[in-house]
């Protein structure tokens, strides 16, 4: 075995050999209690949200899905999924091209003098709570979108059924995809920002070395260098804009059903749950059935994380980060 095998080995086993000291044992023990409290905690949580929707998980099964909301109080699942599902990808479809925009701005493109401030307001951007959010969407949003951007839209593009004719006060989907258009960007923002300034110097100036333009450069150099991690940036910012309640639940309309018209109102799975919880109706199946509502959101966000994992290891094994 050659000496450089053998310093990798001693590296891969850094504690073999020597005595336990009593500071490494109280870290190792912290450590691993800290890791299995957070599996605890997850673990709870699942099962109480889990109990809570047993009934109408016997009740409903898989048919939940595919359940809309009646009369006598029980609650389906299909207008919230849809709901759910066209503001979270069409706030993701919005929000990716002015995020990476943003991060090639201030990490390729801006002078130093101003790339400082310019991140520190983005990043003021995901701090703002999500309440302060939706009183600016009712307050400055709606009315905008109303008067202006919605009919303008629909004399455009009107023979497509999402741009249909404006109805009621302007709470809508399509208010509800720029409130978390403006919620999600600071966050693939900041991470693909990260990730392009992580690309090595040395490739990006070979590239310029070669004759690229600076936009060939940026597409057959950091692209492809940062777009695992950018794929996961984005699937993060998806899972937020899954999960939001809030502001989504003030700008929406909290309408029990699903028009295609994106002027229309709606609801979603986290709006529907911070809007009924409180007072979930007279059916015995009502409470059971805000659970599993709950118990879908959980397993969407549980999910997309696991991928937005699975896409970084294979971004680092490619890149032979990590064996």
């Amino acid at each position: 075995m050659s000496t450089f095998d053998a310093t990798s080995d001693a590296a891969r086993r850094p504690f073999k050999g020597r005595r336990t000291h009593f500071g490494d044992l109280i870290l190792q023990v912290t450590a691993g209690l800290a890791a299995a409290g957070a599996i605890f905690l997850v673990g709870m949580i699942i099962y109480k949200v889990v109990e809570g929707a047993r009934l109408s998980l016997s009740t409903f099964g898989l048919g939940f899905l595919t359940h809309t909301s009646e009369i006598n109080g029980d609650i389906g699942g299909k207008a919230f999924l849809i709901g759910t599902a066209v503001t979270s990808i069409g706030a993701l479809a919005l929000a990716t091209p002015l995020a990476l925009g943003v991060a090639l701005f201030l990490s390729e493109l801006a002078p130093g003098w101003i790339r400082g401030p310019v991140t520190a307001l983005v990043e003021t951007l995901a701090a703002i709570p999500s309440v302060v959010i939706g009183l600016w969407g009712i307050i400055v949003l709606i009315p905008n979108l109303r008067l202006h951007v919605m009919p303008a839209l629909h004399s455009t593009l009107g023979f497509i059924p999402l741009f249909g004719p404006v109805t009621g006060t302007g709470a809508s989907i399509f208010a509800a995809i720029i409130v978390l258009t403006i919620m999600i960007l600071p966050i693939i923002a900041s991470i693909s920002r990260e990730l392009f300034l992580g690309v090595p110097a040395e490739l990006k100036e070979g590239a310029l070395a070669l004759g690229t333009t600076r936009w060939e450069m940026v597409r057959g150099v950091v692209f492809p260098f940062a777009r695992g991690g950018v794929a996961a940036a984005m699937i993060l910012g998806l899972a937020r804009a899954l999960g939001e309640a809030i502001a989504v639940s003030m700008v929406i309309g909290a309408f029990n059903g699903f028009s295609w018209n994106l002027f229309s109102a709606g609801d979603t799975l986290a709006g529907r749950l911070a809007n009924d919880y409180s007072s979930p109706g007279t059916a015995p199946t009502a409470t059971s059935s805000l659970f599993y509502l709950a118990v879908i959101l959980l397993v969407f966000s549980i999910v997309v994380n696991l991928i937005a994992q699975v896409i970084v290891r294979r971004a680092e094994r490619r890149q032979g980060l990590v064996r």
